[in-house]
């Protein structure tokens, strides 16, 4: 019994709202630092990299307190700037948290260099094809005197003769020399440029 009576004293009732009050700030001043240490609530929105050389990147996002890594190199673009971002993770505008880390992929410096596919031997048409399947564009179509009309003859890169299989960026542009059906079995040295309609 005295133990129940004891529940109602002033002295019990104090020192349990004390505790109460105590327990309050406790929590209280627990929020306050999880809330500084995680940043609780407070986002930042991920800024457009897009065409900034790597420089550029890391002062702006040295302002806004977030980081960024490298990925491999994306295939070359000719609307970027060489080294510039031209593709980057979270996207722009996305929200994260402060010290999110960016990654980013750049521009290479020009295409992918590939072998030119031997062609020679074979009718233009057959050339043609492979060549702008490989990723090469086609130029100027010449002739020279051959028993074989429109057999491939040789490959020309800036007016210099091409071997098979050396290494060209993609897009680049070939020049055709073929047969003109008129000729000897063997190509002779002068040739005639034509159109693309063959005329």
């Amino acid at each position: 019994m005295n133990f129940f009576r004891f529940l109602f004293t002033k002295t019990f009732i104090k020192q349990l709202l004390f505790a109460v009050v105590a327990l309050v700030i406790l929590v209280f001043l627990l929020m306050l630092w999880l809330k500084s240490t995680t940043n609780h609530g407070e986002t930042i929105k991920v800024p457009n990299l897009s065409k900034m050389q790597l420089d550029k990147v890391e002062d702006t996002l040295d302002g806004m307190d977030l980081r960024y890594e490298v990925m491999d190199s994306a295939n070359y673009n000719p609307e970027y700037p060489q080294y510039s971002v031209i593709e980057q993770l979270p996207k722009a505008g996305k929200l994260v948290k402060e010290d999110r880390k960016i990654y980013l992929a750049l521009n290479p410096s020009g295409y992918t260099k590939i072998p030119v596919p031997n062609v020679v031997g074979i009718t233009r048409r057959q050339g043609e094809r492979t060549l702008l399947a490989t990723g090469f564009k086609i130029g100027k179509i010449s002739t020279r005197p051959y028993i074989a009309k429109d057999e491939i003859l040789e490959l020309r890169y800036k007016g210099e003769k091409l071997t098979p299989g050396t290494k060209l960026g993609k897009t680049t542009v070939i020049d055709l020399v073929i047969g003109d059906g008129a000729g000897s079995l063997h190509p002779g040295s002068d040739t005639t440029e034509i159109n693309d309609d063959g005329e």
